[in-house]
């Protein structure tokens, strides 16, 4: 077996967590890059994305705290409609700090629970 990165061993060890404390709850699951920054609502149980959000059809912001603030209020907003309040974050193996905060914190203040 190949030795996992760093990134990739804190990615499963939280989607670990996640899984045992998730009960049924669908996944707010979060993605950056250098220049973008993506949010998907997962319903794990029914294999389908719920909502989704990012920074792509945006121009001239992507890859700062304000772009992730506007993902995560896009998303809250699109998972309200979907019918979802409650899910659980998934920040993967990003370290819950600048973008990765700001799109949780504006996603908690668009009405998701977590």
């Amino acid at each position: 077996m190949a030795k996992l990165s760093l990134f990739e061993r804190r990615r499963r060890r939280v989607r670990t967590a996640l899984k045992s404390r998730a009960g049924g709850k669908p996944r707010l699951s979060v993605h950056r890059t250098g220049k973008h920054i993506y949010a998907q609502v997962i319903d794990d149980a029914a294999g389908k994305t719920v909502a989704s959000a990012s920074t792509l059809g945006v121009k001239g912001s992507g890859a700062n705290v304000d772009a992730a603030k506007q993902v995560g209020t896009d998303i809250a907003a699109a998972a309200k409609k979907a019918g979802v309040t409650t899910v659980v974050f998934d920040r993967g193996g990003f370290l819950f700090h600048g973008r990765v905060k700001a799109l949780a914190d504006a996603a908690r203040e668009g009405g998701l629970e977590f």
